[in-house]
């Protein structure tokens, strides 16, 4: 079921009614229900992936939370001289407990990266229905991903074993994060997910509007933009054609992102429950460590606290800082982290897809971070010596200096041959040709002049509206000062803008969101 989709509108205004109608006791239980429900619409084959990674959380998460009360009441009795031991040896028992866990589900994950998705999904043949002719199962690496968060928290004991298995299944498989994201921690998501709720209009009306203005980041400008965006990657398109295909496609997949995560904030927000915000105006950036502080933002909390941080403070990194500082200096100092940062981001990359693109795009980011942060004397130096840092004009410079950098990076997404995303990259240099820009080459990608002006309307309102919150916070509190005349005029613009303007299919069926595959 697709948040796109006729059924999902007749399907979530069911859920609304019923939820808040049940005592708030059960609501939890009509949320799990609701779940079930959707996953299972989006095939029931996919449902054993789901559940594998429910019952092995619970059942490591309880084992552990087991051992740690054996643990407790062992210590009661136990001469201070031996208490030490004893938690050494629980811990260790925690420990590989941990490691069958994240092994297990990640292997899981890696089967179904390298077999259920493209291109390597391409080599089965026949027309027999079999395991590897199934597609990517719905949401899998973000369930995924919080429920090992949550292992790994039970076993650093920062919060307790959920013990009742269809709690811990609503945590897994709530809906409106299973599409893409974000990536909850159990200590924020589950105490919202279980105790009750009243209706609240204004909350209910505000989680609306907000999934009306994601439907029309997907639907006007994602859809629209994505022909012109398929028909660029052709191989003849190069030079300053492909300086427009970095632009577009930025704009393609931040207005379907953001457009998804507006949906799923936007619904749990009617159902009284706050989700993390994923993304912050990340185009408003001055530089790439910003950005990505602004840019899915879960994920990236997720692999520093996970992947990061375990990974800067261990045994031997610990050791390669000391050996390396006293080789290299203050560079030596931070070569562990820059090696902790280059595995961190091709972990990141390799999430992404197996294909080598997302290793090198991950390495790129990682790149442009790491010179970054050693240039920095330079940098101040620089400013220091002239005075454009406090210019206004400046900063909306390095504004667009990290938007143009980040969008040649991002099209590496596009090219699963890594020769020929340098190629084209190559060509801005060797070929840039920026006669297409006028030659009439642009209206000959599918969009008509029509659709372009839709596209460049669409723009400037989804950049007006980053702009009004990016200086004065949530528009739709503002929009709820100005009294109800005002707010039901523009929710009504824009609701008709949506069904006369978006780009449908056969039906008003739309096509899925982006980071769904992922």
């Amino acid at each position: 079921m697709q948040f796109t989709s006729v059924s999902f509108l007749l399907f979530m205004a069911v859920l609304l009614i019923v939820y808040y109608r049940v005592p708030g006791e059960l609501q939890w239980t009509v949320l799990l229900a609701a779940s079930g429900w959707f996953y299972l619409w989006a095939g029931a084959e996919y449902l054993g992936f789901l559940l594998f990674t429910i019952l092995t959380t619970y059942g490591c998460t309880t084992w552990m939370a087991r051992n740690n009360t054996r643990r407790e009441a062992r210590l009661a009795q136990l001469p201070q001289a031996e208490k030490r031991a004893c938690r050494a040896a629980v811990k260790g028992k925690n420990r590989a407990i941990l490691a069958l866990c994240l092994s297990s589900n990640f292997a899981a994950l890696f089967l179904c990266k390298a077999c259920l998705t493209e291109p390597l999904r391409t080599m089965v043949s026949g027309s027999r229905v079999s395991f590897l002719s199934l597609g990517l199962p719905l949401g899998i690496s973000f369930y995924m991903f919080q429920s090992m968060g949550y292992v790994t928290d039970v076993y650093r004991e920062t919060v307790k074993a959920e013990r009742n298995p269809g709690k811990l299944a609503l945590f897994t498989a709530y809906f409106p994060q299973l599409v893409q994201g974000p990536i909850s921690r159990f200590s924020q998501l589950a105490p919202q997910l279980l105790r009750p709720h009243r209706f609240d209009g204004k909350q209910v009306s505000f989680g609306l509007q907000r999934m009306l203005w994601g439907y029309f980041k997907k639907l006007v400008i994602a859809d629209r933009i994505a022909v012109a965006v398929a028909a660029l990657k052709a191989p003849e398109y190069t030079g300053a054609a492909f300086l427009v295909l970095s632009v577009f496609y930025a704009v393609q997949i931040y207005a379907d992102f953001t457009g998804g995560m507006d949906i799923a904030l936007g619904l749990s927000q009617a159902l009284g429950i706050v989700l993390p915000e994923n993304f912050t105006r990340p185009f408003f950036s001055k530089n790439i460590a910003v950005y990505w502080r602004r840019w899915h933002i879960t994920l990236g909390a997720w692999m520093k606290d996970y992947v990061f941080y375990p990974l800067s403070v261990s045994a031997p990194l610990r050791k390669l800082s000391r050996s390396a500082r006293r080789k290299f200096g203050n560079f030596g100092k931070r070569l562990p982290v820059y090696i902790a940062s280059a595995v961190t981001w091709s972990v990141t990359g390799i999430w992404h897809g197996l294909t080598p693109n997302f290793l090198v795009w991950g390495l790129l980011n990682c790149l442009v971070i790491v010179v970054s942060e050693e240039l920095t004397p330079l940098y101040a130096r620089f400013h220091n010596r002239f005075s454009f840092k406090e210019k206004r004009w400046y900063g909306w410079f390095e504004v667009l200096r990290t938007f143009l950098l980040m969008n040649l990076i991002r099209a590496c997404d596009l090219f699963p041959s890594v020769m020929e995303y340098f190629r084209r990259t190559g060509s801005l240099l060797t070929a840039f040709q920026p006669h297409i820009l006028w030659d009439g080459t642009l209206m000959q990608l599918g969009l008509s002049g029509l659709d372009y002006g839709i596209l460049a309307a669409g723009i400037t309102l989804m950049f007006t509206v980053s702009l009004v919150q990016e200086k004065k916070g949530c528009i739709r509190e503002l929009l709820w000062q100005g009294g109800p005349m005002v707010r039901y005029a523009l929710t009504f613009a824009l609701l008709l803008t949506v069904l006369l303007m978006g780009n449908y299919g056969i039906g008003y069926q739309a096509s899925n969101f982006l980071y769904n595959q992922f």
